[in-house]
Parts: structure tokens; C-alpha cells; sequence
């Protein structure tokens, strides 16, 4: 099949259609896999608008959970259900569940009572500290973390100013960075009084890819359409025509100009792939 001239070309898995509202029987979620051990979870936009991916990884020991949704169903069947066929394919071999979130707002840590009471799981808090503690990051937000699921680490990179507790994680098995709200198609909202902070973090971010190999990007949302620069309406019901999920690595430099290039007066600048979006600050919690 040929791609129109304006379609974002195809970068990272090979994903089929994800659900997006249009279907009548479209399901509350949407399991892929990209290999045998790694798995990405999408919630209905019927459920939530926020629409979230969600990420598994497996190592020999543990299982990392990026994110539990953003309410509207139950999330943790379709968890433990892809564990289950996991662990049945191993031989009954058991993992423990470590429940983390790229970052603290509502849409990415919902499910989290699930899996409170689970047995064999544990929890990662939602501040800077608890996420530095948990993943042993000695200098938050110049630090990297590095964490063994068991014959494969990960290595966790604080990037706030979306959100004060905002990381990535990146996977050298696969070459993935999960990149969380912080770089994804859609509109990248960073609050006006944490523009110096967001811009620090896409520096740090770009030295970190620097040095590594990245396949593709993968965020926790999709908000553009396959039009350039064209995003959905907000609370959009349905997202026809929706983007690709994965965003090359150049959208890293990309993302640091831009970032960069925001002054005194933040401004909302669009680009091909994503929409980087200064709002008001956000009240204090």
C-alpha cells in the first residue's frame, strides 16, 4: 500500500490498526506485541479521551508496568492476562510486577489501586523522590537510573517540566525510548513557569540519545492526525486517521530547537509530528 504524500512515514514496530473510537464493538483495550517480551496496551478513547499507551517489559525476574491508564474501565485484567500467557510460555515461571508511570497526572496512574493488593507487585511512588529512591538516581534530574528486570536493564531519564516526576525509559534490547507525555504525537503541554525546566530536560534528553541507539520513540498518547502539523479536537470522541504511534529519534532535536527557541512569551509551535503547547501554570496540589 502506498503512502499519500502528506501520511507521517512509518518508523519503529510494525503495529497494526489501533482501536480509536470508530469501531461500534471496539473493545476497552488493545494489546500488541512487539516481541516476545515487551507489549504495548492501549485504552479505548470510548473509556477515556486521554486514549493512553501503556508499556510491559519483561525481564527473567520482574516485569516493569509504565503507566496504569486513566480510569473508565478496569485495567488490570488485561495486565495480568499478558502476564499470565508470559509466565505459561515460561513454564510457569514466576515475575514480579514493578508498577511505574512515566509521570504523576491522573490519566497515567488511575488504575494504581488495582494493583495495590496485588500480590508479588510493587509500586512506585509519584514524586521526584520516590522515583529517584525506587530506581537508584543518585542527582535528580542530571542523573540516569539503571534497573535489572532480570537479564535486561533498563535505564531510567528524569525529564520533568511536563510534570515534576517525568522520566523515560529506555530499552537497549529493543532500541525503544518510552517517552512518556513529554515528546509523542500530539500536543506537548509544558506550563509557562516550567519552561526553563522542560527546556533542561530536552537538553539532557538529546545528550542522553546521543550516546545511545534509538529505534523510535514511544509516548503515551496520540493526538495528531496523520495531516502534518493537524491535532484532534480536545476530548475528541474519535481519532480517525490517526498518526503512527512512534516518532523517529531526529523528533528529539527537533523537540530540544523547539524548546530552545521558546523566549519570554511562550508560544504554541507546531510542527509536523507533535505540537509543543505552553498553558498556565498549574495550580499546586
Amino acid at each position: 500500500m502506498l503512502l499519500s504524500a502528506s501520511a507521517p512515514a512509518t518508523v519503529g514496530p510494525p503495529f497494526a490498526h489501533w482501536i480509536d473510537g470508530t469501531g461500534a464493538d471496539e473493545p476497552e483495550t488493545q494489546v500488541q506485541r512487539i516481541d516476545a517480551d515487551t507489549f504495548v496496551i492501549r485504552q479505548s478513547v470510548r473509556t477515556n479521551f486521554e486514549a493512553p499507551f501503556l508499556y510491559l517489559l519483561f525481564g527473567t525476574e520482574r516485569a516493569l508496568l509504565i503507566d496504569t491508564g486513566a480510569g473508565g474501565l478496569s485495567i488490570r485484567p488485561t495486565v495480568d492476562r499478558v502476564i499470565a500467557a508470559w509466565r505459561a510460555r515460561h513454564g510457569g515461571r514466576p515475575v514480579r510486577l514493578i508498577v511505574a508511570h512515566s509521570h504523576g497526572h491522573g490519566d497515567h496512574h488511575a488504575g494504581d489501586a488495582e494493583f495495590r493488593a496485588r500480590p508479588g507487585t510493587d509500586m512506585v511512588g509519584l514524586t521526584p523522590q520516590a522515583v529517584a529512591a525506587f530506581f537508584g538516581i543518585a542527582d535528580w534530574p542530571d542523573g540516569i537510573g539503571r534497573y535489572d528486570l532480570g537479564k535486561r536493564v533498563v535505564e531510567i531519564v528524569p525529564t520533568p517540566g511536563h510534570e515534576p516526576a517525568h522520566i523515560m525509559v529506555y530499552d537497549a534490547r529493543t532500541r525503544l525510548l518510552f517517552s512518556g507525555d513529554m515528546l509523542y504525537p500530539g500536543r506537548l503541554y509544558v506550563p509557562t513557569d516550567r519552561i526553563a525546566v522542560f527546556r533542561a530536560s530536552a537538553g539532557r534528553l538529546a545528550a542522553f540519545a546521543a550516546t545511545r541507539p534509538i529505534r523510535a520513540l514511544l509516548g503515551a498518547h496520540i493526538e495528531m492526525t496523520t495531516t502534518p502539523r493537524q491535532d484532534y479536537p480536545r476530548e475528541a470522541a474519535t481519532h480517525p486517521s490517526e498518526h503512527p504511534l512512534a516518532l523517529p529519534p531526529a523528533a528529539i532535536e527537533t523537540l530540544r530547537r523547539a524548546a530552545a527557541a521558546q523566549g519570554a512569551t511562550p508560544g504554541i509551535d507546531a510542527h509536523p509530528d507533535f505540537i509543543l503547547y505552553p498553558v498556565p501554570p498549574r495550580p499546586a496540589s
